[in-house]
C-alpha cells in the first residue's frame, strides 16, 4: 500500500512538472517574474512614517520606472510591500533581468529573491520550575506590561480558552500601537480582548509566489494550519483547567508568561513562510511596539543557515534589536546532522528542544514474549503492520495503514535518530519503535514464517525519572554555526517533544484530508515548540528586569543554564545515548529562576556586532543592510576578531597546531554591588585555556571588567580522536556561578587523519 501511495505522490508531481513546463515554454524565462525583496540605499528612499504600513507603494513604483532603462519596463514591476522599518526597501514582482540591472545601481544595496522559510503546554511550564498560578516569576506577575508578538500561520481565538481574557488582565502598555484586522472569517471585535491585542496578516509575497490571487477569505489572521496557535499558547496562553488531548496529557494548560499580551502577525499560509511577507510583520511587528518576538520558523530553502545579509531574520532582527526587541529563534529541526543549526545571528536567542519528564509510553508485545516500551502511538486487513523508516510524515503512513484495513501500525524512527520517538496524533492505533526495535521485530517476523503475533497496549500519561531528563531531541538541529563558527550555536535548550498546546478547528491534529477529528489542543514536537517557551520567560525577564538589553537577558539565560540531567549527568543526546555537547544544547537547558540574578552578564550593542560583521569581512555596502542610517562603516579601523564578540559563550577554531588564539570579553556586574569573582577553567582535552586577569573586582553595580581567554594546543593534542573537544569557564563569587561554554574545532589536517 506505501508503494502505491509513493506512486501517487510521485505521479502528482510528474503533473505539476509538465504544466510548469507549459507555461515556460509559453513566456521567455528572462521574462517571468518573480518576487524579490530590493533593499534601497539611504538617502534614496522615501521618508519613512510612524505607521510603514501607510508608506505608498507608489514611491517605488516611481523608484523603479527612473531607475530601469525603457527596454527594461514590460513587463511592468509591481511592488507589494514596501519597508521602513524591518528593512529600507520594497518587495516586488520582477523578471530576472530587472532584478540583475537594479543589484547594480549604486542606490541598491541588495537585491534577494523572495525565498521561503519553513516552520519548524501543561507540563512544560511546572517542568521549567513555573508557579502555576503567575507563570514563571512571583516578582514579574506574569508580565503584564510585556506584548509578545508572534509571526507564524495566525492565531484561533474562537472559543479557544488559552486566548480568553483573565478578569485581571491589564490593558496592554498604552505606548502599543498594534491592534486587530477584522475580515469575514475574523471578528475582531469578538476576538481580540487584553490577552489578544494584535491580530494582522500578510499574504502578498505567498500570493506572487503561487502566482494566482488567493480566495479573499482566506486573508485573514485566523490560524487554519495551527502551529501559530500553538506557540502563541506555549508563550502566554491564558490558564485552561482539564485540558487534554484525548486524555493524553491532561491538566492545567498555561503559557510560559500568562499575564503577558499576545500580538499575532500571520505570514506563514503552507507549511512554509514567504520572506517577503515575514519581513513586512516585522515591519508591522517593530511599528506597533512589541517587546519579545517570537520566530518558530526560519533558515531558508536550503540545508545550512543563509549567510546574514541574505537572511530575512537575521536583518530584520537586527532592526528589532535597535528598537530594543527581543528576538527568540527555533534552532529547527533538521538534526542530528552537523551544520544544521539556523536562525544564527548573535543577536538572535537560538533554541534548541529537550525532552520533559512526561511520556505516552505504549508496549509493543511481540508472540514471542519479547517487548519494546515506546513514546507515543499508531498501528491491513484486520492486521498491525510494521513499517519501514520514512521520511514521510508518519501519520500519513499510519493512514495508508487504515486506509488499506489495517488494524493497526508499528511506525519507526529514522535510523540517525537513534533513542528519540515522538508523539503522532494517529488516526488509527499506532506507536513509533526506534530502530533497533524495529530490527529486532523484523527479525521476528520474518522467524515467524507468517504466523507472527503482536499486541500494542497503551499506558496514558506517565511520568518517570527513567528515562533520564532532560536529553536533547534528535531532531534538534546542532552547530557548528556555518558562517561563523567563533560564535557557539544553538544558544539554549527548552522542552519541545511532546508540547500539549492550543490548536484550530480548521484543521485536524494530523491535517490529513481523512481525519475528521477537531480539537481545542493537540501534541506536536519540534524546536518551533521549545522556542515559544524562551520566548515566555525573555518576556518574564523584560518584566522584572526593564533596563537590560537584549544581549543581558540573553547572557542571563545563558550563563544560568543547566547542563545535567536528573541523575546527576550530563544532558544525553537521543541520536547517540551519549552525552551531548555544546553544539548540540548550546549553553544549556534553561533555568528561569536562575536567569533573574545572573551575576554577571555578558553585555554587548549595536556597535559589538558591526564590529563582528567587520571581522567576517563584510564590505560597507553589506553592513548598510543591517543599518542603515546613513553611515558608512569603514572596518579598517576595527582591529576585533570574530571570536572577541562579547559573547556568553567560547569557541576557538585552530586552523594550525602552532595558532595561539585569544579571545576578549567584557563582564558587567548586575549583582551583589561589591564582589570579587575568580576564574575557574575545565580545560578542553589537548588544550591550555588560559584566563588573564584571573581575578575580578567590581565595586559598584552596572561595573565593567575586561579579560581575556587565550587558546593552545598541548602535545597530547595528538591524541584527541574527536572533531571537537569541549570545557568550560565559570566565574564565582561565591554565591553566583556565571557559566560559559568552550567548544574548540581541530586543526583540518589533524581531523582528516583521524
Amino acid at each position: 500500500m506505501a508503494r502505491q501511495v509513493r506512486l501517487s505522490c510521485c505521479l502528482l508531481l510528474a503533473a505539476m512538472f509538465i504544466v510548469a513546463a507549459a507555461v515556460a515554454a509559453e513566456t521567455p524565462e528572462a521574462e517571468v517574474k518573480s518576487s524579490y525583496i530590493v533593499h534601497v540605499a539611504h538617502g534614496h528612499a522615501p521618508r519613512a512614517p510612524r505607521r510603514p504600513s501607510l508608506l505608498a507603494t507608489g514611491a517605488y513604483t516611481a523608484f523603479l520606472r527612473d531607475q530601469l532603462p525603457e527596454h527594461l519596463l514590460h513587463p511592468e514591476p509591481s511592488v507589494h510591500y514596501a519597508y521602513a522599518h524591518a528593512a529600507t526597501g520594497f518587495a516586488a514582482r520582477l523578471t530576472r533581468s530587472q532584478a540583475a540591472h537594479l543589484a547594480s545601481l549604486p542606490s541598491v544595496l541588495a537585491v534577494i529573491p523572495d525565498g521561503e522559510k519553513p516552520l519548524h503546554t501543561t507540563r512544560s511550564q511546572k517542568f521549567l520550575g513555573l508557579s502555576s498560578l503567575i507563570g514563571l516569576l512571583p516578582a514579574s506577575e506574569g508580565a503584564p506590561d510585556v506584548v509578545i508578538g508572534v509571526i507564524d500561520s495566525g492565531i484561533y481565538p474562537k472559543d479557544r480558552a488559552s486566548f480568553a481574557v483573565d478578569p485581571s488582565q491589564r490593558p496592554p502598555p498604552s505606548l502599543f500601537r498594534g491592534g486587530c484586522v477584522s475580515t469575514a472569517t475574523f471578528n475582531a471585535s469578538a476576538y481580540c480582548n487584553n490577552k489578544l491585542v494584535g491580530a494582522k496578516f500578510f499574504y502578498k509575497g505567498y500570493e506572487a509566489k503561487i502566482g494566482r490571487p488567493m480566495d479573499e477569505t482566506e486573508k485573514s489572521p485566523l490560524d487554519t494550519n495551527g502551529h501559530g496557535s500553538h506557540t502563541a499558547s506555549i508563550a502566554a496562553g491564558s490558564a485552561v483547567a482539564g485540558a487534554s488531548f484525548f486524555d493524553y496529557a491532561k491538566g492545567r494548560a498555561i503559557g510560559t508568561a500568562p499575564g503577558a499580551h499576545i500580538a499575532a502577525y500571520k505570514a506563514c499560509w503552507t507549511l512554509s513562510c514567504t520572506e517577503s511577507d515575514v519581513l513586512a510583520a516585522f515591519e508591522e511587528a517593530i511599528a506597533d511596539g512589541v517587546h519579545v518576538l517570537s520566530i518558530s520558523f526560519g533558515g531558508g530553502d536550503g540545508p545550512v543557515a543563509p549567510e546574514f545579509h541574505n537572511d530575512t531574520v537575521a536583518l530584520a532582527s537586527f532592526r528589532a534589536l535597535r528598537h530594543g526587541i527581543i528576538v527568540s529563534a527555533a534552532a529547527g529541526n533538521g538534526g542530528p546532522g552537523e551544520y544544521t543549526v539556523k536562525n544564527i545571528a548573535p543577536w538572535v536567542i537560538t533554541v534548541g528542544a529537550s525532552t520533559m519528564n512526561r511520556q505516552f509510553p505504549a508496549t509493543v508485545t511481540l508472540g514471542n514474549g519479547m517487548s519494546s516500551s515506546v513514546l507515543r502511538s499508531m498501528q491491513v486487513a484486520g492486521k498491525i503492520v510494521l513499517c519501514d523508516s520514512s521520511k514521510w510524515r508518519e501519520d500519513a503512513q499510519s493512514e495508508a495503514v487504515r486506509a488499506a484495513g489495517g488494524a493497526g501500525a508499528i511506525l519507526t524512527s529514522a535510523i540517525d535518530f537513534g533513542e528519540q520517538t515522538v508523539s503522532t496524533a494517529h488516526i488509527l492505533p499506532a506507536t513509533t519503535v526506534t530502530f533497533k526495535d524495529h530490527v529486532q521485530i523484523r527479525m521476528y517476523i520474518v522467524k515467524s514464517k507468517g504466523s507472527a503475533t503482536a499486541t500494542i497496549v497503551f499506558n496514558g500519561t506517565t511520568f518517570s525519572k527513567t528515562p533520564s531528563w532532560p536529553r536533547m531531541a534528535s531532531f534538534s538541529a546542532r552547530g557548528p554555526n556555518v558562517h561563523a563558527p567563533e560564535i557557539l550555536k544553538p544558544d539554549v535548550t527548552a522542552p519541545g517533544v511532546d508540547i500539549l498546546a492550543a490548536w484550530t478547528s480548521e484543521r485536524s491534529p494530523t491535517g490529513l484530508d481523512t481525519d475528521t477529528r477537531r480539537t481545542q489542543f493537540n501534541i506536536i514536537s519540534g524546536t518551533s515548540m521549545a522556542c515559544p517557551h524562551v520566548t515566555g520567560i525573555v518576556a518574564m525577564l523584560r518584566q522584572v528586569r526593564p533596563i537590560w538589553k537584549p544581549a543581558a537577558i540573553k547572557s542571563a539565560l545563558m550563563t544560568t543554564a543547566y547542563n545535567v540531567d536528573i541523575n546527576g549527568d550530563t544532558i544525553k543526546d537521543m541520536a547517540t545515548g551519549q552525552a551531548s555537547t555544546p553544539l548540540v544544547r548550546g549553553a544549556g537547558h534553561v533555568d528561569p529562576a536562575g536567569a533573574l540574578d545572573p551575576g554577571l552578564v555578558y553585555d554587548a550593542t549595536e556597535h559589538d556586532y558591526i564590529s563582528f560583521l567587520c571581522a567576517l569581512g563584510y564590505t560597507a555596502k553589506q553592513i548598510a543592510l543591517f543599518t542603515n542610517d546613513g553611515s558608512v562603516t569603514d572596518c579598517s579601523t576595527q582591529t576585533s576578531s570574530v571570536g572577541d564578540l562579547n559573547y556568553p559563550a567560547f569557541s576557538a577554531v585552530f586552523r594550525s597546531a602552532n595558532d595561539r588564539i585569544t579571545q576578549r570579553r567584557v563582564l558587567t556586574n548586575v549583582g551583589t554591588l561589591v564582589s570579587t569573582y575568580t576564574a575557574n577553567v575545565t580545560n578542553p582535552p589537548g588544550v591550555r585555556v588560559t584566563v588573564n586577569p584571573p581575578t575580578l573586582h567590581f565595586m559598584r553595580g552596572r561595573s565593567r571588567r575586561k579579560f581575556e581567554v587565550t587558546f593552545e594546543l598541548l602535545e597530547s593534542a595528538e591524541t584527541v580522536t574527536t572533531k571537537y573537544s569541549f570545557g568550560s569557564l565559570v566565574w564565582s563569587d561565591g554565591t553566583f556561578k556565571v557559566t560559559s561554554p568552550i567548544a574548540i574545532t581541530w586543526p583540518t589536517r589533524q581531523v582528516a587523519a583521524m
